[in-house]
């Protein structure tokens, strides 16, 4: 069974509780990230804590937590459930109080969760076989870019892809590609250049992202920062996603067209592995 915390106690995750007045649940009042875990160490920890602390921003919501308090709460969790490769889940609400529209005062306690998932993560079926992927409209709200709780969409949209046989689904906004639905999403021009959204309030500002970006400027490959149309994409020669969970995934099928020679490409498979063995080093 594993061990949970909740604003300040371990405990086993059947006596874990939050109040049924809690403004994440209420109202969706809270904020996450989520901690790629390799060989029992926290890949790209601070860039997690920097974006998080944004989403706090962004909404206005005090948080006490230091960086290094909840590092330690991480490794804890970690150790307590002997996490060798997974993900470690951060969520933060505005707290519990008496339901209302208005914030309730800024003095009122935040509930703070964390959870661990043993997942493997680097040896993928559906990396090493591709994924297909279809696409669906951008119903989203207009505030993408704070990584908030409120994932019915997405998941709306995972489901509307498994009953067209797809794996996942590419949000499209005014006919153009703004991000996957729990990652970010790229092509591969014929011209070799990589092509993903430039950043915006349209879209997550992915920490995986980040990194691959540079690992890709590391490599000497181009870069566009731009939209790009549903038709580029099913023309690309190669396709791919990026997120902490599911690390640099390739993209083989596109609303049932085929991408490029229908297997992952190249350019995805060299960066899948250059972020794997860059994470290794710099985990901590």
């Amino acid at each position: 069974m594993r061990q949970v915390y909740v604003n300040g106690n371990y405990l086993p995750e059947t006596e874990a509780r939050v109040s049924v007045f809690d403004r994440g649940f209420l109202f969706a009042d809270g904020v996450y990230e989520v901690t790629l875990v390799l060989d029992g160490k926290l890949v790209d920890f601070a860039g997690h804590m920097r974006r998080l602390r944004r989403s706090l921003g962004e909404l206005g919501m005090a948080f006490a937590l230091s960086d290094e308090e909840l590092l330690d709460i991480h490794r804890e969790l970690i150790r307590q459930n002997d996490i060798v490769e997974g993900l470690v889940y951060l969520q933060v609400t505005r707290g519990a109080a008496d339901r209302d529209f208005l914030f309730p005062a800024k003095e009122t306690p935040n509930t703070v969760v964390l959870f661990t998932q043993k997942k493997s993560l680097v040896d993928s079926p559906l990396a090493e076989r591709g994924q297909h992927v279809v696409t669906v409209e951008d119903m989203r709200w207009r505030r993408c870019d704070i990584k908030t709780v409120q994932l019915l969409y997405p998941s709306m949209a995972k489901m509307e892809a498994k009953s067209r046989g797809a794996d996942d689904a590419w949000l499209v906004k005014d006919g153009f590609v703004t991000e996957g639905s729990s990652n970010n999403a790229y092509i591969v021009t014929p011209e070799g250049t990589i092509v993903t959204r430039d950043l915006s309030t349209d879209i997550l500002h992915g920490i995986t992202r980040e990194v691959v970006l540079q690992c890709a400027l590391d490599l000497q490959l181009k870069i566009e920062e731009r939209p790009f149309t549903v038709e580029e994409a099913e023309n690309a020669t190669e396709a791919f996603s990026t997120s902490a969970s599911g690390l640099v995934s390739p993209v083989v099928k596109i609303n049932g067209r085929i991408v490029g020679l229908g297997k992952p490409g190249s350019t995805a498979a060299r960066l899948r592995q250059i972020y794997i063995e860059r994470s290794r080093a710099s985990a901590i």
